[in-house]
């Protein structure tokens, strides 16, 4: 920042004010709709404050919704589950792409990165097919299994490209005193990779919590396994929408997120900016 006269660090800092207005705006717009009354939502013309403001509409959304904490604890154990599936994949195969050598390895690449080119729309018939031949519809696998499929290719390249900054001459010297290669990965390397495996994790986790909908409401038809986004849509009744209490259930269901996001954020700052070898 030194570098930078007075002129362009406001023009920096302004830059970042309105950066951040467009993210959190409508989160800000969300909080002050679920306190304002239903009947109240739509006055013309709009109003920012009003005096029958109140946090009522996060209690009723527990009598609304019955199961809401249900779908909440599903989203999380949905994206739990999804992200030790998809790590248990994705360390092998990012240290494979990033250590060996053999033939296909950047057609395999690219075509792991084609994958995220097709929505789960397009693929929802073959895979709806799929998990039925395997009788896991109506299950947490219907969601789990394709939700990994979809966030595997993205781990992979993630994780390949913060093993590659790992010094190959570290396991070298432990090939010199006799380490296999499982020894090596599991004592040598997965420690060093400790910040891009936790960012890897929690990009995997994110995609995974924000992906449930689509596979929720085409593979479950069962309420006790529906995740949150999906349990959402009771508030949207046959003549109405009850609107401040689907703003304040979205709100809840983004704490588990932001809680973990809050917890692991020096871990993922870490794992941006840190590099393989303490000098």
């Amino acid at each position: 920042m030194e570098r930078f006269t007075i002129f362009q660090k406001i023009l920096l800092y302004l830059a970042i004010a309105v950066f951040m207005t467009f993210i959190l705006l409508p989160f800000f717009e969300m909080f002050m709709a679920s306190l304002r009354p239903l009947q109240h939502l739509f006055r013309s013309p709009y109003q920012f404050w009003s005096d029958d403001m109140s946090f009522q509409a996060y209690t009723d959304i527990w009598d609304t919704v019955p199961l809401l904490g249900r779908y909440i604890f599903n989203s999380v154990f949905l994206a739990t589950v999804t992200t030790f599936l998809c790590m248990s994949f994705v360390i092998p195969a990012a240290y494979s792409f990033a250590r060996f050598k053999f033939r296909g390895k950047k057609i395999s690449l690219g075509l792991f990165l084609g994958v995220n080119m097709f929505a789960g729309a397009v693929l929802l018939i073959p895979l709806y097919k799929l998990l039925r031949s395997f009788g896991f519809l109506n299950t947490y696998a219907a969601m789990f299994v394709p939700g990994a499929a979809f966030l595997v290719p993205t781990g992979i390249w993630l994780l390949k490209a913060y093993l590659e900054k790992i010094p190959i001459e570290l396991e070298e010297s432990a090939w010199i005193d006799g380490a296999s290669r499982m020894y090596i990965l599991k004592r040598v390397v997965l420690p060093l990779a400790v910040p891009g495996l936790i960012v890897v994790a929690v990009a995997t986790f994110i995609g995974a919590y924000a992906q449930q909908f689509l596979f929720a409401i085409t593979f479950n038809q069962k309420r006790e396994f529906m995740p949150l986004p999906a349990g959402i849509f009771e508030f949207i009744g046959y003549q109405s929408v009850i609107w401040n209490q689907m703003m304040a259930a979205s709100l809840v269901g983004i704490i588990p997120v932001l809680i973990i996001f809050l917890f692991l954020q020096k871990y993922l700052v870490e794992g941006l900016t840190k590099g393989a070898v303490k000098e």
